[in-house]
């Protein structure tokens, strides 16, 4: 197969940790560097929910995410095109990665029918029938003008008996091989780079054979995905040591849709660069806010007159100006408000945690760091912290 048509990625490994795989790393994209380990916040629908973008790059964050799925059944990918792509009609200038909708369609369950061809599907907003494919994926991801698609692939469900899990990896290897070819035609031209996606449930043996056959293909950057649909740690960090070997340490390494923020540290300690969730956006809006490896509930009643912060020496613009009684009081009141302080707390503690990992690795500290963060996390409650 040949290479890949020239991209504006390029990815240098920088410093490494001794005592693990942690690494960090510059990735140059054509509208900015980022520098790895990364946090890349959630913006299905082409927002980041609750914040501006100016909130976010006074945040730091330096990628954000946009959901194919999403933004093909509304607004159109072809309306986005026609007013300038995703990152005008959005405001935000900085790189945005794609994903491809796998895994969108595998959340809907019985309105969906999977074959060879792509996904058949109802739309969840108006029930309309749709056929979602390889390479129709690549068309809305080029026509949204993301500066990183991902290919389409099958995620599978958990759990998947060895013969399912299988049939659903080969399924989403020549999905794969489809996705670079209709990449080729669509998306390579304009500088877009195309990341590979390793499937194949909790299998390891078959996860290395789909890393091994989807490096062969060649891509810009190498995911990992079907991950926390439901198991436990354990299997998830077996599945990343079974992979990350195969992976080249030359492209970028990205763990989809993980999670809370100490997986975050133990994937690092694994070999992984880039992540996504939508889980500080999300807890943000039922009054979860992050604190050191835990969490609390803002709503509780003994936070009615609290005057500290979320967060004790926390820099970000809420902890730095309300309390946490006032935090409840806005949620109690069902203020808007509210919602975007909370999210503005809990993207800063995500994006903080991995300046912090970065600076930890660089000076030749990670492995402490590691070490302490997996002891304090398990000791630690995970609500009302």
């Amino acid at each position: 197969m040949t290479a890949l048509a020239a991209t504006t990625l390029l990815f240098t490994p920088e410093a490494c940790c001794a005592d693990t795989r942690a690494r960090t790393g510059s990735l140059r994209l054509g509208r900015g560097t980022i520098q790895t380990p990364v946090f890349m916040p959630v913006g299905t629908q082409g927002t980041v929910k609750a914040v501006t973008p100016r909130d976010l790059e006074e945040l730091g964050a330096e990628i954000i995410l946009g959901n194919t799925y999403h933004l093909y059944l509304r607004p159109g990918h072809d309306l986005v095109a026609s007013l300038g792509g995703l990152h005008r009609f959005m405001a935000w200038e900085k790189p945005i990665l794609t994903d491809s909708g796998g895994f969108q369609v595998f959340s809907l369950g019985d309105l969906r029918k999977v074959e060879e061809e792509g996904v058949h599907f109802a739309s969840h907003i108006d029930g309309s029938r749709h056929l979602l494919t390889p390479e129709l994926s690549m068309q809305i991801q080029a026509a949204l003008g993301s500066d990183i698609a991902m290919i389409f692939d099958e995620c599978l469900k958990y759990p998947a008996d060895r013969a399912a899990t299988e049939r659903s990896m080969e399924l989403s290897l020549r999905w794969a091989a489809r996705s670079r070819a209709s990449h080729g035609i669509h998306g390579a031209a304009s500088g877009q780079a195309l990341f590979g996606i390793v499937q194949g449930g909790f299998e390891a043996d078959i996860r290395v054979r789909s890393a091994q056959a989807i490096v062969d293909m060649g891509f810009d950057g190498y995911a990992v995905g079907g991950l926390s649909v439901g198991e436990g740690k354990e299997l998830m960090h077996q599945v990343l040591e079974a992979v990350e070997p195969h992976l080249p340490e030359s492209a970028p390494r990205y763990l989809m849709g993980v999670g809370l923020p100490i997986d975050l540290v133990e994937a690092v300690a694994r070999g992984f660069d880039m992540f996504d969730c939508v889980m500080p956006t999300r807890h943000a809006r039922t009054g979860s806010l992050f604190r050191g490896w835990g969490r609390i509930n803002i709503k509780n009643a003994r936070f009615r007159d609290d005057a500290r912060p979320v967060e004790a020496g926390c820099s970000c613009y809420t902890c730095r100006n309300f309390s946490r009684a006032y935090l409840r009081h806005l949620f109690l009141a069902g203020e808007i408000l509210g919602h975007h302080l909370n999210t503005v707390h809990n993207l800063h503690h995500y994006l903080a945690l991995m300046r912090a990992i970065r600076t930890a690795i660089r000076e030749g500290r990670f492995g402490a760091f590691y070490r302490q963060a997996v002891d304090t996390a398990s000791q630690q409650e995970t609500t009302d912290a």
